[in-house]
């Protein structure tokens, strides 16, 4: 079984399209990882559907400008850009990360990335997202607070989270947690 197939949503995609994105990835980082050591997952074809199975519970489509905080290696925002058509902003301030995702961008033609190679919070946004993604990179509260020059009254926060996530939002009212696995997807709305 195709490894793709746990992915319900899937189904309304143009799967060839999508199938060699992901083989034009897994083949650059590949390349970069031998080089650079951009990350030490062991299965990225778990860490592809990690980056997308919020999509078999909510549907994003909604989102016009989708931020990306510490996108690291790509994960979610480069998987979430191959079958939304918003307009992706990638923040990652590692040189070595921000180059490989300039080579995806390039290589899978994703004209609706952006890469931007510093921290979130030196940028001075023309815009306002409807969504912002973040995979474990830092607590809730201090990521969203991070990103205050981004939001409005609308914007939701996508946050791939562990076990503690319960715990982490207690704080907040408005939210929802889709579980797969060990990974919980809270939906944030401040």
């Amino acid at each position: 079984m195709n490894f793709l197939e746990r992915l319900e949503f899937l189904k309304n995609c143009d799967m060839k399209t999508f199938e060699n994105k992901v083989e034009i990835y897994k083949n650059l980082l590949e390349k970069f990882n031998r080089i650079h050591n951009l990350t030490r997952f062991k299965n990225i074809d778990e860490n592809i559907i990690d980056s997308l199975k919020i999509l078999d519970f909510k549907d994003l489509s909604f989102a016009k400008n989708i931020v990306d905080v510490g996108s690291g290696a790509g994960f979610p925002a480069v998987f979430l850009a191959f079958v939304l058509k918003a307009k992706f902003y990638l923040f990652e301030p590692n040189a070595k990360k921000a180059a490989f995702l300039r080579a995806i961008k390039i290589e899978c033609e994703l004209e609706n990335l952006c890469i931007f190679r510093q921290k979130i919070e030196e940028y001075k946004p023309d815009f306002k997202a409807e969504l912002i993604t973040s995979r474990a990179l830092m607590n809730a509260s201090s990521l969203i607070k991070l990103c205050k020059n981004f939001t409005h009254k609308q914007t939701l926060f996508l946050l791939y989270k562990g076990s503690k996530a319960d715990e982490e939002l207690k704080d907040f009212k408005d939210y929802e947690i889709f579980e797969q696995g060990f990974r919980k997807y809270c939906l944030v709305k401040v």
